[in-house]
């Protein structure tokens, strides 16, 4: 059971070490406390008229009086407690106590003296999450930031009433916006977003016919749906999708299939001969392959073990684009040959390696990815309430969103999140920025239909 709080001194010292902190997008000026509408008065009403031989009348079932409006403020002297749900015991806990790191980052440099922030193990289980809940419930939190895993948020949004909660999860099915004031929202990083970006700038540059490489189950499913889609809006066209076991340890054969390798390799071979011979026969041509550009859906070990099967069945890199999406924004991605030169979708990595600097700074070693996520989500939580901003769905979800450490991000009434996402190439050094985030958003999102309803 433990609380952080904040003593100006160290705000002030932290902020001073020069990391970007989280900020509202929109004016954070405070606004006059607006208090819940009393109930409205119920019309009366009018009795059915009598016919000549009396009848019973069944009343008119009554309309019930209006739900109270939230409090959009919070007096500026009031404490505002928010509980941080996170696993500091059991499978994750070395994730857990990272992203606890992070968020006293964000602690640090963000909040007054009038936040406090309540961490509570969730013991990496869905019953320890609901406990942890409770717990925080009970303490007075106004806000859940957390858990990191679907399932376990998936537990908790039963529990929490009208208490919104950030979950770290990326499943879109965990998002849920039927409560009367809060709901659901998932910060995690959405392969869809990543994929409708990477393939958007990949059709703008020419790129229109593609091809995608991903494992069977439901993340490869919900990747090949956002291509098709984002393919379909930019004018491309998804021409061949290679699926394979996520246990196939060797899918040397899926990708044969896909580069039709032996046709092509007997046409090579026949070209080669034919330009070695010196009989004046024309060498035979050698068919294109269907597309200009592929999708490899993978990311870590597994990414490095697929990618050079690639070129050893003639789809090179250079002639063929290779396309990612966040699942490559690691460390070293650039010392696999076969990945230089290509594309993915992921937030800006300048002021993020910031971060991570500063991170291995403090507590001497690199933060896992989500890392970033504990940060943006508790530095969110401090900035409206230092604006004296209730935690409530209007003010959540400003359509002006926020900046933090991840880039531009705001809350959809859907329980999505948008971001602005970077296009990044790799190279062999790292990755350089080829077309750059945006940094505010022009306009309010058109909402997307939620997978949970």
């Amino acid at each position: 059971m433990m609380y952080a709080g904040m003593s100006g001194k160290a705000r002030v010292g932290k902020t001073a070490a020069g990391l970007l902190a989280l900020t509202l997008l929109a004016a954070c000026a405070s606004q006059p406390t607006v208090t819940a509408p009393p109930p409205q008065a119920q019309a009366p009403r009018q009795a059915a008229p009598q016919s000549p031989t009396p009848k019973t009348v069944e009343a008119a079932p009554e309309t019930p009086p209006p739900a109270p409006t939230p409090a959009l403020t919070v007096p500026a002297d009031e404490t505002v407690r928010v509980a941080l749900l996170l696993p500091l015991t059991g499978k994750a806990a070395s994730l857990g106590e990272a992203m606890q790191q992070a968020a006293q980052m964000a602690l640090f440099d963000t909040a007054d003296p009038h936040f406090q922030l309540l961490i509570r193990d969730t013991r990496s289980t869905p019953e320890g999450s609901v406990a942890a809940a409770q717990e925080a419930l009970a303490a007075g939190a106004t806000l859940l930031i957390g858990p990191v895993y679907g399932v376990d948020a998936k537990a908790v949004t039963p529990v929490v009433g009208t208490v919104p909660v950030l979950s770290f999860s990326n499943d879109a099915t965990v998002a849920d916006t039927h409560a009367p004031a809060g709901g659901t929202w998932v910060l995690g990083f959405q392969p869809q977003d990543q994929v409708a970006r990477v393939v958007t700038y990949a059709a703008s540059h020419g790129l229109t016919r593609l091809a995608l490489l991903a494992p069977v189950g439901g993340n490869g499913d919900m990747v090949e749906q956002a291509m098709r889609d984002a393919a379909s809006k930019a004018g491309a066209d998804v021409t061949t999708a290679a699926r394979y076991q996520p246990t196939q340890k060797d899918v040397s054969e899926t990708i044969k299939r896909l580069s039709n390798f032996e046709q092509r390799h007997a046409q090579m071979a026949a070209a080669r001969d034919a330009a070695a011979s010196k009989d004046g026969k024309a060498a035979p041509a050698v068919d294109d392959l269907p597309f200009q550009a592929i999708l490899i859906a993978e990311g870590g070990q597994r990414l490095k073990e697929v990618a050079p099967l690639l070129p050893f069945f003639n789809i090179d890199p250079g002639p063929v684009r290779f396309l990612g999406t966040g699942q490559w924004d690691e460390p070293g991605i650039g010392r696999e040959p076969s990945l230089v030169g290509g594309w993915y979708a992921s937030a800006a990595p300048d002021v993020r390696q910031g971060f991570e600097k500063r991170f291995n700074d403090v507590y001497g070693q690199r933060p896992p990815r989500l890392a970033t996520l504990a940060y943006d989500a508790t530095a969110l939580a401090a900035v409206l309430a230092k604006a004296h901003k209730a935690y409530v769905r209007e003010n959540l979800t400003d359509p002006n969103g926020f900046a933090g450490i991840d880039g531009v991000f705001r809350l959809l009434p859907t329980g999505q999140v948008e971001r602005g996402l970077s296009v990044l190439e790799v190279t062999r050094t790292g990755v350089t920025v080829v077309d750059p985030a945006p940094t505010s958003f022009a306009a309010p999102a058109t909402p997307a239909p939620n997978p949970g309803s």
